[in-house]
């Protein structure tokens, strides 16, 4: 017997309705299925902003003491609970011990990153060694852009979807601009069509097989920060290489949002920021990530010393 697909999202509120003899969008479905999530303890590991310390609220219209309905995990996540626990701790043996805390201690900070990238590896699907935690969104999207845009007179243009998150935008222009391009002629923008908000998959894998002996590379959105659109990331990688593109993707409203598999999808590079689904704060530490397959074959155009491997960066023998 064949075993039974698992019941839509859509679906299953569906017959929570029928069940409660309710419309969909009543309370009493929403409540229901907040009691039988499995995760609704992690909403207690996170303080949620009081209605009364927001700036903009009219106290006369509000219960001051109700916590806010929060919207804004795409701009900036919920501060975790033990936040100040381990910043304190950090900061109690830098006063205690200076130096030493770069090899010592529960995280000593000189392997900051290394301590911390096998928790990434499953949430964007890579293996360790394809993933650095580093920078910032548009830091490590200009040091990846570096390495993998090399144009050609005939393969010149970069492909991204229209209104995409200023990060993306300005990169890739000011990257055309570096190579001495015209951003006119190398920046290909894809539209929604006439009267709609979000791209059609045929219409993007139409100007990839149109276009695709020009595009040098294909950067798009994880998930677009306005329309909330997911694109088909393996399909756009899987398009964009039969026609010799490089694949890359911006995830900082995907990661910790939407399930990813950059490895087993053959993305060429990927980026990302920490303080939005993953609640780092502001300021927290980017990611990047680069296939294995280009471990011998792209190399960065610009590196510094934590460039260096892990295992010999402290011979400090100025060799890469």
């Amino acid at each position: 017997m064949a075993a039974s697909l698992p019941e839509l999202p859509a679906d299953r509120v569906q017959h929570i309705a029928a069940e409660l003899r309710c419309h969909p969008t009543d309370e009493k479905v929403a409540l229901l299925l907040d009691e039988e999530d499995v995760l609704r303890r992690f909403r207690e590991y996170f303080y949620i902003p009081k209605m009364k310390d927001l700036p903009p609220i009219d106290l006369s219209l509000v219960n001051k003491n109700d916590d806010a309905i929060y919207f804004l995990g795409h701009s900036l996540g919920l501060q975790p609970k033990m936040v100040k626990t381990y910043l304190e701790e950090e900061l109690d043996k830098w006063a205690k011990i200076g130096a030493y805390g770069h090899d010592v201690g529960k995280r000593p900070w000189i392997i900051g990153d290394e301590s911390i990238v096998g928790l990434m590896k499953d949430i964007v699907g890579a293996s360790e060694k394809e993933i650095a935690l580093m920078n910032a969104l548009s830091v490590n999207l200009h040091l990846l852009l570096l390495s993998f845009f090399k144009p050609t007179p005939k393969r010149h243009k970069i492909l991204l979807e229209a209104k995409a998150f200023s990060s993306d935008h300005y990169a890739i222009e000011s990257q055309l601009q570096l190579h001495g391009l015209d951003v006119e002629k190398s920046m290909r923008m894809i539209k929604p069509r006439e009267g709609e908000e979000i791209l059609r998959m045929e219409d993007i894998l139409e100007v990839i097989e149109k276009e695709g002996d020009s595009i040098a590379v294909i950067l798009f959105s994880g998930v677009h920060f306005y329309t909330g659109q997911l694109f088909n990331i393996p399909a756009i990688t899987q398009a964009g290489q039969a026609k010799g593109c490089f694949v890359g993707f911006d995830l900082a409203h995907a990661v910790g949002n939407v399930e990813l598999h950059l490895h087993d999808w053959g993305v060429d590079f990927a980026c990302w920021c920490s303080y939005k689904y993953l609640n780092s704060g502001a300021g927290g530490l980017g990611g990047a990530f680069v296939h294995e397959k280009h471990a011998h074959t792209v190399k960065p155009t610009l590196v510094g010393w934590f460039g260096h491997e892990l295992s010999t960066r402290f011979k400090m023998d100025n060799n890469l």
